[in-house]
């Protein structure tokens, strides 16, 4: 454990550039929030439709991530609109992410929709560099960590404008896929243990570079039992041109209401995963990563819960105009 936590520790500050591979929070159930990957799927399932998810990372392990997100999004006619929310919480590091999307949607055939879409918003990073990873004190690997009160130490607590762009095709409850990127600004945050009125640091200074992300998504709906059940299959790959993940997704949905499915994080973990879906348009899922990865010895695995409830809009009521038969001219 102790090993570990100074590798984490000594790694992000010990260093006068940051730049970490993989950023963004990663999600088991990513198929209930692709907005948060892609702009373009706001508004193209036709709904009102709000997403909360929370996922508690590496369960037992001191510093461990703690995510959540909240997102919204919404049919307008050919405009779909959205607003997703992010905090991702890594021992030292706090990132928050809140972004406004809109799309323009673009209708093939009877029931496709090619949809293109934006989104811009702030990107904070916080670093706290008076952060002591348990049994670490006195580390001389880490700078200043011999100070319990972390005086000196490096710190960053900066905010930056943020964009992402991305294309998504699909037939609701059929089929999608999608690309797309964020942090297409790709900005460097500057901080440290302090700074003159010329703002020149003299103590530790730290440089964090906000890497550009790439996304690929899928997913297609076999009907089964004439209909009546659906195997729901899902893919998303993402990756910053340092590092590559996989997730695959397979669920089964049982009168499309109760389902159990399986995910698989190459070379991570082993996820499954329960689906509640009530006929009034609310969804709640769990999901349990266990650990595949070196550090399954020191964690006791991931949960993640999510609530998602969509409501159709009502159709407004056509106005109809008749002649009365006793008033016609003659």
């Amino acid at each position: 454990m102790k090993k570990i936590s100074t590798l984490l520790f000594a790694a992000s500050l010990g260093l006068s550039s940051l730049s970490f591979a993989q950023q963004d929070p990663q999600f088991t159930q990513f198929m209930f929030c692709k907005q948060a990957y892609n702009p373009a799927v706001v508004g193209t399932n036709g709904s009102i439709c709000f997403d909360a998810l929370f996922r508690q990372q590496w369960v037992s392990f001191p510093g461990a991530p703690k995510t959540g997100l909240f997102g919204f999004n919404m049919n307008a006619g050919n405009f779909g609109v959205g607003l997703t929310v992010m905090n991702d919480q890594i021992g030292f590091q706090n990132t928050t992410m809140a972004r406004i999307a809109g799309a323009y949607h673009i209708h093939i055939g009877p029931a496709g929709i090619l949809s293109i879409g934006v989104d811009a918003g702030i990107y904070q990073q916080k670093i706290n560099g008076a952060y002591v990873p348990p049994q670490t004190l006195n580390d001389p690997s880490i700078p200043n960590n011999n100070n319990p009160t972390g005086a000196g130490s490096p710190n960053l607590n900066k905010m930056s404008p943020d964009f992402g762009g991305g294309i998504y095709y699909t037939i609701p409850n059929k089929l999608y896929i999608g690309i797309s990127s964020t942090h297409l600004g790709g900005e460097t945050l500057v901080g440290g243990s302090s700074q003159n009125s010329n703002g020149v640091y003299s103590g530790y200074k730290l440089t964090y570079d906000v890497a550009r992300h790439y996304y690929i998504m899928a997913g297609y709906n076999f009907d089964l039992r004439g209909g009546t059940d659906a195997l729901q299959t899902n893919v998303l790959v993402k990756t910053d041109a340092a590092s590559t993940q996989l997730d695959v997704n397979a669920t089964y949905m049982y009168k499309k209401m109760i389902g159990l499915g399986i995910s698989y994080r190459l070379q991570d973990a082993v996820a499954p995963m329960l689906v509640y879906k009530a006929p009034f348009g609310l969804r709640v899922a769990y999901s349990y990563d266990i650990t595949t990865s070196k550090i399954k010895g020191y964690s006791s695995g991931t949960h993640e819960i999510s609530i998602g409830y969509c409501m159709k809009p009502k159709d407004k009521a056509k106005t109809q105009s008749h002649w009365n038969t006793r008033f016609f001219a003659e």
